[in-house]
């Protein structure tokens, strides 16, 4: 099994765009949840989230290919960006690689229908009884461009990134809910570990802040309804914690072969040794309450990286906000971590950027590798009120120094799909 260490991280985040930007202000705790300015929300129950606020994909796509910006969902643009932002940072020039030994891996999740774009489609198709489907079929012939779909494949950001930097390597796009992220960058370490690439841009991107998602996920029951200041609203594992802010953005970290990268005298974060994915098998909607499938991830991703338990010292926690999974994930970090739980430290930067669904395990795995670079632990904000329950250390409201050697990524997805990866601190 080869060596993988990351060589460059790219950031498109609620907090800050770029490597840079992002750090400081999860350094500093500064909230990028806000009013929702990208439609109006003022008819909605919730009318807060964690957008990306100003962006511009022309900005960070080469001339050549940015008449393809019309094809890509948000999403999609996010991850482009994203992508570009880590190549950059590598130092990498794609185009003297071979192509057939860069890969990319992402994870993503739903990809919401523009409303706009349909609307005019649907209101023409309606009779005395609703939706006339056969008038739809009829109306809508030359109502939609001949490329519209491509805007909707979940596919499209790994597709794109691969289309702009030329990787002809492995191809994947992972949709597991909540872990997606996490495991698409445990996936992309596997690819170049057994040898069947040299590079693997791997991360996530998600944008679900649309009128028709922000109704699901407040129907579901997911959402925080708190009335408080925006920047608030998100504060796992504290005891008024209430659900959720929804969130956008992407993280893309160039993974590659430690010996090459020696070579070529590269930036190096942090190492990646080992990924651990399970199923609940619990329930659609809940977490088990036994954490047992989050205690198997993160044993089985200490197992593959060789790593005991009492060798971690921080934990970057999916902390989402709500209480079902705050509480399972307190009890899962007692039952793998044991006596040393206690003193184990752990925080969630979604009090701060929000949850950003197929992206979250990514973007926080940049900022597990910036822990790892730096010794900085990223605080939980909005820490006020305790749980009797999560009774842990959860780098309360203030960045922490701290040397860190080893640290786990923790996700946990609707429909009980859990994830964790390991990465270790970087000496030469």
């Amino acid at each position: 099994m080869r060596r993988v260490v990351v060589t460059g991280l790219g950031v498109v985040a609620p907090n800050g765009i770029g490597r840079e930007a992002f750090w400081e202000s999860c350094v500093e705790a500064r909230s990028g949840v806000r009013q929702i300015q990208t439609f109006d929300a003022s008819g909605h129950p919730v009318k807060i989230a964690a957008e990306v606020p100003e962006f511009d994909l022309s900005l960070f796509v080469p001339p050549a290919h940015r008449k393809s910006i019309k094809l890509m969902g948000r999403a999609a643009r996010f991850g482009v960006a994203a992508s570009g932002l880590a190549i950059q940072d590598s130092g990498l020039d794609l185009s003297r690689e071979d192509p057939e030994r860069v890969g990319v891996v992402m994870g993503t999740g739903v990809v919401p229908l523009e409303l706009p774009e349909i609307a005019p489609l649907l209101s023409n198709s309606y009779g005395e009884d609703g939706l006339d489907v056969s008038q739809l079929g009829k109306r809508g012939q030359g109502a939609l461009a001949p490329l519209w779909i491509l805007k909707y494949l979940p596919n499209m950001s790994a597709a794109h990134i691969s289309l702009i930097h030329g990787a002809q390597g492995p191809n994947s796009t992972i949709t597991t809910a909540c872990a997606a992220g996490t495991q698409a960058i445990g996936e992309g370490f596997r690819l170049i570990a057994r040898d069947d690439a040299d590079i693997v841009l791997a991360g996530g991107a998600d944008s679900r802040i649309d009128p028709l998602m922000l109704l699901a996920y407040h129907a579901l029951g997911a959402l925080s309804m708190s009335e408080r200041p925006p920047t608030e609203v998100s504060r796992p594992f504290d005891g008024q914690r209430d659900g959720f802010v929804l969130g956008e953005g992407a993280g893309v970290l160039v993974l590659e072969e430690l010996e090459r990268a020696r070579k070529r005298g590269a930036p190096i974060y942090a190492e990646v040794l080992g990924l651990g994915s399970s199923f609940d098998a619990y329930a659609v909607t809940k977490p088990d309450p036994e954490a047992a499938g989050a205690v198997r991830a993160i044993r089985w991703a200490l197992r593959e990286a060789k790593v005991d338990p009492h060798d971690v010292d921080y934990i970057n926690a999916h902390g989402t906000s709500t209480r079902l999974n705050d509480q399972m994930e307190t009890i899962a970090v007692k039952r793998t971590f044991n006596g040393c739980s206690r003193t184990l430290p752990l925080s969630s930067i979604k009090s701060m950027i929000g949850h950003l669904i197929g992206a979250a395990g990514a973007v926080e795995a940049v900022a597990m590798a910036l822990t790892l670079k730096t010794g900085i632990l990223p605080p939980t904000i909005n820490q006020t009120t305790p749980d009797p329950i999560c009774d842990l250390d959860y780098v309360p409201n203030e960045a922490r120094q701290k040397r860190v050697n080893v640290a786990v990524s923790t996700s946990f997805g609707f429909g009980g799909q859990n994830a964790a990866l390991v990465m270790r601190r970087f000496v030469g």
